[in-house]
């Protein structure tokens, strides 16, 4: 049913997601974004370059604000927040991008800047209109060169091959010339070790970690959405990738409890939200299947976020801290800076929804665990078998 009232849902999300956003696109659109940003690691991080975590930072931010950066603008207290993210973010990839910029990005050394281009391009692919379009031609040739300058290093053998496949989608879908052994190579091997009932395994054997959604559903769906487009491959296959994404959301729904809490399990758990990206994106494609009704993910995802984004999970100048649920420091995988953190932001692609959406606009629902648990009615749970 629909409600006439103002979706306070709606006003925490976009609120939180500002919050959240707001000092990397800002610092970002003044050319402050090295100067300002924090450069907290694990207590085990590795001997990557910390540098890489600007890149992050700004690769992850983008991927999540993009679709809501894609809606009108108008007047309301959303809309002009709205608009003042979307002219500081299209100014601060300019800034970024220019030559002697304080705020240049690392793409020429380390392995890491092919994770978080394939982000960055994921952004464009998000919200052509509203992050790429506006770009001057100089800045757009400086991040087309900047992602096939990545051709000289290889992904690892497991998720990252779909970050080479995505990046070169995006290359594809403006016209540019392509890798096509690297477009193809992530969409074939994920394809091969895909395990069932939703689950594609990270390399050859399956793990249980939020990565199916962190990273491959999304990108899985998105590159062959491009190669759709552009007649790289039939119909069928992109259908297959969203029915698996589909049977994996309808998972994530699940796993939410009562309480609006979910399991802590696998590595890059400081990623936080980033870990429902799946989730978000079947409902940003308005693809959630028939029996769960949207509102009921909008109600179990935001008391996720309540109980997660607490005062301890920001330091005092808006930045976000390692950890899961607060500042935990020591739960930081050997990867993971600042800039990691920013995958959070994938959680909230259901703001690029407009607020009349069923989505924002239903009312109030109880989700499947919460109707388990108080002894309501709900639907029984099938595995697929594409």
């Amino acid at each position: 049913m629909m409600t006439n009232e103002v979706n306070n849902d709606r006003t925490y999300w976009y609120e939180l997601l500002y919050k959240i956003a707001n000092p990397v696109i800002s610092n970002l659109a003044f050319g402050t974004l090295v100067k300002n940003m924090p450069l907290a690691k694990s207590p085990i991080y590795d001997s990557r370059s910390p540098k890489v975590s600007y890149l992050e930072a700004v690769g992850r931010t983008f991927a999540g604000i993009a679709p809501w950066l894609t809606l009108p603008d108008d007047d309301t207290h959303e809309g002009k927040l709205r608009k003042k993210m979307k002219t500081e973010a299209v100014q601060g990839l300019e800034n970024c991008f220019a030559e002697n910029s304080p705020d240049q990005l690392l793409f020429a050394k380390e392995h890491q800047p092919i994770v978080d281009s394939a982000y960055l391009a994921h952004s464009f692919l998000r919200a052509p209109n509203a992050l790429w379009n506006p770009l001057n031609s100089q800045t757009k040739q400086a991040i087309i060169a900047a992602f096939k300058l990545l051709r000289d290093r290889k992904p690892y053998y497991n998720n990252w091959l779909l970050f080479g496949s995505i990046t070169e989608a995006f290359l594809l879908s403006i016209g540019e010339d392509i890798d096509r052994a690297r477009l193809l190579q992530g969409v074939v091997r994920l394809n091969k070790w895909y395990k069932g009932d939703g689950w594609y395994g990270d390399g050859p054997n399956l793990t249980f970690d939020y990565y199916n959604s962190f990273v491959i559903h999304p990108m899985m769906v998105d590159t062959l959405g491009v190669m759709l487009a552009k007649k790289m491959v039939e119909a069928p296959a992109y259908e297959v990738a969203l029915e698996r994404m589909q049977r994996y959301a309808v998972g994530q729904e699940r796993m939410i409890s009562p309480e609006g809490t979910y399991p802590p399990i696998g590595r890059s758990i400081t990623y936080r939200t980033g870990a429902f990206q799946a989730l978000s994106q079947i409902v940003l494609m308005g693809k959630l299947p028939e029996e769960i009704n949207p509102a009921q993910v909008r109600c179990a995802l935001t008391l996720v976020k309540k109980n997660m984004y607490k005062k301890h999970t920001f330091d005092e100048n808006g930045w976000l801290q390692l950890g899961f649920c607060g500042h935990q420091p020591e739960i930081a995988d050997y990867y993971t800076s600042t800039g990691s953190l920013y995958m959070a932001t994938t959680s909230f692609l259901p703001l690029g929804l407009p607020a009349n959406d069923e989505f924002w606009a239903f009312e109030d629902a109880e989700w499947t665990s919460k109707k388990a648990w108080s002894a309501q009615t709900f639907s029984r749970d099938y595995h697929i078998n594409c």
